[in-house]
């Protein structure tokens, strides 16, 4: 944890927000593999931002941020980086494949490029759970699983520290609850409440971290638990990451602790008219059917 911090420490001293000299950090944020805290001008010993950082396995280290004026920052950082000062570049970010925006960064470090979030981009990026950043022929995924609490906490961060000084700073990352309002006495179950319903469909993994695509109306309307399981396996919770009723389709994705090595690749050209398809699978699998049913056609339309 000491080699973590002091790596972080360093790294968050690089211009983050446009200071070129940063102390800290002072106090913690500390949210899944986020870590950071609040820091200071180097040179005037004033409060300058609070941030944190996550490596990932694709050897980027991701860095949020806000500093004393409110302004959001993102910035991509790696050893393996080589940019002139100054150098700028555009960053398309797909957030769990549906939400787009294009980020403009520029490299204050020579291992750094540092964007400002417009606060549409962080409200979606403290919701979403992927993000796929492109920039020219680089393609970058990130789990973004821990953004929601590590946003709130570098929020929180911001307002303490300006309100009560850096020489108070504590745990960030403990967020004041608000105050549950208070169940309404009278209200009473609508009456001729109907018995839940079950639905049943298929799907197909798409990805090692368990994405599943499936059709939007399987999930549509659902107010319950949504479970799948692979055949002779036992049934997991999932969650949905998006869905698109024009397009009838919606994403799933399995706990974070099931790991797929197995899964359906999307191919990279277009359909076309007279291609050949398969379909295989029946939304009653072991109920009309013991076994997959396989059907095979061609694109007419």
């Amino acid at each position: 944890m000491w080699l973590k911090s002091v790596v972080v420490a360093s790294l968050l001293q690089v211009s983050v927000v446009g200071v070129a000299h940063a102390a800290g950090p002072f106090g913690s944020v500390d949210v899944g593999n986020w870590i950071g805290g609040a820091f200071s001008n180097d040179q005037t010993g004033a409060f300058s931002h609070c941030a944190a950082t996550a490596p990932y396995a694709n050897g980027v280290i991701l860095v949020v941020g806000q500093n004393a004026a409110g302004s959001w920052i993102l910035s991509f950082a790696s050893p393996s980086y080589q940019f002139k000062q100054g150098e700028n570049a555009a960053i398309d970010v797909i957030f769990d494949g549906q939400e787009q925006a294009r980020l403009f960064a520029t490299a204050n470090q020579p291992n750094m490029l540092t964007s400002v979030m417009p606060a549409n981009v962080v409200r979606t990026f403290q919701k979403a759970s992927l993000m796929v950043a492109t920039s020219g022929r680089t393609v970058l995924n990130f789990d973004l699983s821990s953004t929601g609490p590590v946003i709130a906490a570098l929020a929180n961060c911001v307002t303490k520290v300006k309100a009560d000084g850096l020489s108070k700073a504590g745990d960030f990352t403990k967020v004041a609850a608000k105050p549950q309002a208070a169940p309404d006495k009278q209200a009473s179950p609508p009456a001729g409440r109907k018995s839940a319903r079950t639905k049943s469909g298929t799907g197909f993994v798409v990805s090692t971290n368990g994405h599943i695509v499936t059709n939007n109306h399987v999930i549509d309307g659902c107010v319950g638990e949504i479970k799948g399981n692979l055949t002779g396996e036992a049934a997991m919770v999932l969650r949905v990451v998006s869905s698109d009723a024009n397009n009838d389709l919606a994403l799933l994705q399995a706990p974070s602790t099931t790991t797929f090595k197995d899964f359906a690749r999307i191919r990279d050209r277009s359909i076309r008219s007279g291609d050949s398809v398969i379909a295989i699978g029946f939304p009653f699998h072991g109920l009309l059917t013991s076994d997959f049913t396989l059907t095979t056609g061609i694109v007419s339309s």
